[in-house]
């Protein structure tokens, strides 16, 4: 609590803006849409990887909170406060952190895989500054950080070797997918048969219900994907930039559409939350693994001539600049 009591010290009003702006980097929605975003427009096996890594890391920190039951700093130390704006989203148990595990796992898995410095470093300076933000909040403490942080790092580089060649991607990916699910599965019976569960923080053991069926609803959704798009759809992910922007967006939109719009209308017919969230975040699986892909040999011949025209001059310009630089840009 010692580290803690000093950020207490040094929070001011600026400081409370900029790491609430931050730590919401660790949320459920910007890790669904970064590894969507992988997964349509840069590397369908890293987006793969992104997702697998997200998953399985928060089956596991999901375990950990209802098995370890350890409550937030604020609870254990009445005298400690918080900022206030963080408080909506800490519910729940404090160990591990959940944000920090989600940024880690994406951003870990996006550095690995790059090839670029910058991108590494980029990746790895989100990571800091996420698990920073959720200490100076006041929401998290160094342990729980520190643990998700090296059961993300874990994951990381333990699946990475999978995902590394594409010769290893199909031949271990039916194993992963698959492990995925029995692993979601699991988790459910676990919550479900849980000792002392009258014991339990009512909030954490809803969020964990909640949890184990949206994971379940993702990882059965990704066997279907998987084997649908191996067999049968074999996407590509090259486009030019505006194609892959509208292509983007437009894909985005209808996820965040089912997202949100289906989820009365699924409790209405299913008459359980759980089981309908399950069903909700399969058909957001399915549509962004494998209907939305089949519109993408339409992005890929997609012409804009005012547009390539803009980019070929846009071209010409930095390559004239590097010329007068004395830059090859032949190399």
């Amino acid at each position: 609590m010692k580290f803690l009591y000093f950020l207490e010290s040094i929070r001011n009003p600026v400081f409370d803006f900029i790491f609430s702006l931050i730590t919401h980097i660790g949320e459920e929605t910007v890790f669904l849409a970064l590894a969507i975003v992988f997964f349509w427009c840069v590397n369908k096996r890293e987006g793969y990887y992104i997702l697998i890594t997200g998953l399985v890391g928060t089956v596991i920190n999901q375990i950990m909170k209802l098995a370890f039951r350890i409550p937030r700093p604020w609870i254990k130390d009445p005298t400690f406060t918080i900022v206030e704006s963080a408080r909506a989203e800490a519910t729940g148990y404090s160990f591990p952190s959940g944000h920090t595990q989600n940024v880690a796992g994406t951003f870990g898995s996006i550095g690995l895989y790059s090839k670029s410095k910058a991108v590494r470093i980029i990746s790895i300076s989100v990571i800091v500054l996420v698990s920073l933000s959720r200490m100076y909040l006041g929401v998290h403490t160094p342990l729980d950080v520190g643990v998700s942080l090296l059961i993300a790092a874990a994951l990381v580089f333990l699946l990475y070797p999978a995902f590394s060649t594409e010769e290893r991607f199909k031949k271990t990916m039916p194993w992963i997918v698959v492990a995925s699910s029995v692993l979601s599965a699991l988790f459910i019976l676990y919550v479900l048969l849980i000792p002392d569960k009258e014991l339990l923080d009512p909030h954490n053991l809803a969020s964990g219900m909640k949890n184990a069926f949206t994971l379940l609803g993702c990882t059965v959704g990704l066997v279907v994907v998987y084997i649908v798009d191996s067999r049968y759809i074999k996407f590509e992910t090259e486009a030019r930039w505006y194609s892959q922007l509208i292509k983007l967006v437009l894909g985005l939109g209808i996820v965040f559409a089912i997202k949100a719009g289906l989820s009365a209308p699924l409790v209405s017919l299913f008459k359980n939350e759980y089981i309908a969230r399950s069903v909700r975040y399969f058909l957001i699986v399915i549509f962004a693994g494998a209907l939305w892909p089949l519109s993408f040999n339409f992005f890929a011949n997609l012409r804009i001539k005012a547009l390539d025209s803009f980019t070929e001059k846009l071209t010409a310009k930095f390559r004239k600049s590097d010329t007068d630089n004395g830059v090859d840009t032949k190399m």
